[in-house]
């Protein structure tokens, strides 16, 4: 076993590195911003689930501003956490095991937001107008996905114990 093999946690680094990039080209092309899809994969793919701002630089070749930028958003997201080395003033940026339930759950609050606002919508335009029904059938549609995700999150965290405890 090579050092770089030894200290990349016995894994291969150009496979990691091809995971990392494929995984994020992926989330790329599903809306995701360049940078912040690689630094989440990084950080996924990392034994630890959590890297400095130097670490991440210099596994993904990039600058400490490009990081900065992409943990920004991917904070912003609910997808990764900052958190303090201890005695030290560096950070380090975590990725949970529950950051998809924790991104989709933040997601609620958005999603009673935009009801409440096609509401109004419905009111101002007249639920009998052409603008105004479908107005009124895309506040069902958001009323219908709110419930569907709180059973949804609430039969994964049911799935979630069973299957990891």
């Amino acid at each position: 076993m090579t050092e770089e093999t030894q200290a990349a946690g016995g894994r291969d680094p150009e496979a990691v590195s091809r995971f990392v990039e494929g995984f994020a080209a992926q989330l790329v092309e599903a809306g995701m911003q360049r940078m912040p899809a690689r630094i989440f994969a990084a950080l996924l793919a990392c034994d630890a689930g959590a890297l400095t701002s130097a670490e991440l630089g210099d596994q993904l070749k990039v600058s400490p501003a490009a990081v900065s930028g992409g943990v920004r958003y991917l904070a912003q997201q609910h997808m990764v956490t900052r958190e303090r080395e201890p005695g030290s003033r560096r950070e380090r940026y975590r990725v949970h095991s529950d950051q998809w339930y924790e991104a989709l759950t933040s997601r609620e609050a958005v999603i009673k937001r935009w009801e409440t606002a096609l509401a109004e919508g419905v009111t101002s335009l007249g639920a009998d107008t052409p603008a105004g029904r479908r107005m009124s059938e895309t506040l069902a549609f958001f009323e219908f996905i709110d419930g569907e995700i709180a059973a949804m999150m609430e039969r994964w965290r049911v799935h979630r114990e069973e299957r990891f405890g």
